[in-house]
């Protein structure tokens, strides 16, 4: 059964904290974040608020990263305008504590969602774990149908602590599966001894992920070029880190293996690196699903 990637207890406390807010505010935002309204709560719950809440929940599927994400910017939001409100009123009278009362809220918040693998910075809600990446990377798989996929993902989960080795070169592994299963996607051959590096090319290159695909009037293109540019150092790095550190290679006898940190660290630039692509992926054929039926009729 796949895993829901937010807490019931994270969705329910933003739900009650979303009872002291006015209605028409949680439509907006809500709407905002393309959440529409699901059915009614079944059994009720108690307030208009809370049962409005819940109806938008119920338009979610917890177990699919977009969805998940959707829920993370509305908190998100929330979590600004509490900040807000402490900082409008540093220094004032509080007779009925309340900015106690949000600053607790805030901290209750922001626990929840270490717990649940994530972290609030900056105004924004991250993944702040290697564990919450894969979380993504595995739904994503399990909607593909690519159980080899999964499987790469739990053997990584089961050995970042254990064995790191282990992680560091299924973590090379699973970009690789994932740069042969878009390139299948696309219809598109690669060579049995094609490297990493090789794959990768590819799969940008289908992708439209290569910095020649970004036109010069492109608001921010150099940036953009930039950060396409460090995707190619990040599958470098994972072919050296494996070739270093990671299972597959026989090493000098008096080598010294690494820690659980490094492996995070490969870990969660491979995770990242996959979703990534893979909902690239997903979007670029879903854009070109009506072009293929007006082409059939």
């Amino acid at each position: 059964m796949p895993q829901e990637l937010i807490s019931r207890r994270l969705r329910n406390m933003l739900r009650d904290h979303l009872s002291g807010v006015v209605l028409r505010e949680i439509d907006d935002e809500f709407e905002a974040a393309g959440i529409s309204l699901g059915a009614l709560p079944d059994p009720p719950i108690g307030g208009a608020r809370r049962t409005r809440v819940q109806q938008y929940y119920n338009g979610l599927d917890f177990t699919d990263p977009k969805d998940a994400r959707k829920f993370l910017s509305v908190l998100s939001i929330f979590m600004r305008a509490m900040e807000r409100a402490i900082e409008d009123s540093s220094g004032s009278n509080d007779p009925f504590r309340y900015l106690a009362h949000l600053r607790k809220g805030l901290s209750d918040f922001n626990e929840q969602l270490r717990r649940d693998g994530y972290i609030y910075q900056q105004g924004n809600i991250v993944p702040a774990t290697a564990t919450a990446r894969l979380t993504e990377a595995k739904a994503i798989a399990r909607s593909l149908d690519a159980p080899h996929i999964t499987a790469q993902i739990e053997r990584i989960e089961a050995s970042i602590d254990a064995d790191p080795a282990l992680a560091i070169g299924t973590a090379k592994d699973l970009v690789e599966s994932c740069f042969k299963t878009i390139l299948a996607q696309h219809g598109l051959e690669y060579g049995r001894n094609d490297d990493l590096l090789q794959l990768g090319k590819k799969a940008f290159k289908a992708l439209k992920l290569v910095p020649d695909d970004i036109p010069d009037s492109a608001k921010g293109a150099e940036t953009i070029r930039r950060m396409l540019n460090n995707m190619s150092t990040i599958v470098q790095g994972m072919a050296e880190l494996r070739g270093l550190y990671g299972t597959g290679h026989g090493k000098d006898g008096r080598a010294r293996g690494i820690t659980p940190r490094h492996a995070r660290l490969a870990v969660g630039a491979a995770s990242t690196l996959v979703t990534f692509l893979f909902e690239t992926d997903s979007e670029t054929r879903r854009a070109q699903e009506p072009e293929n039926e007006e082409e059939t009729d």
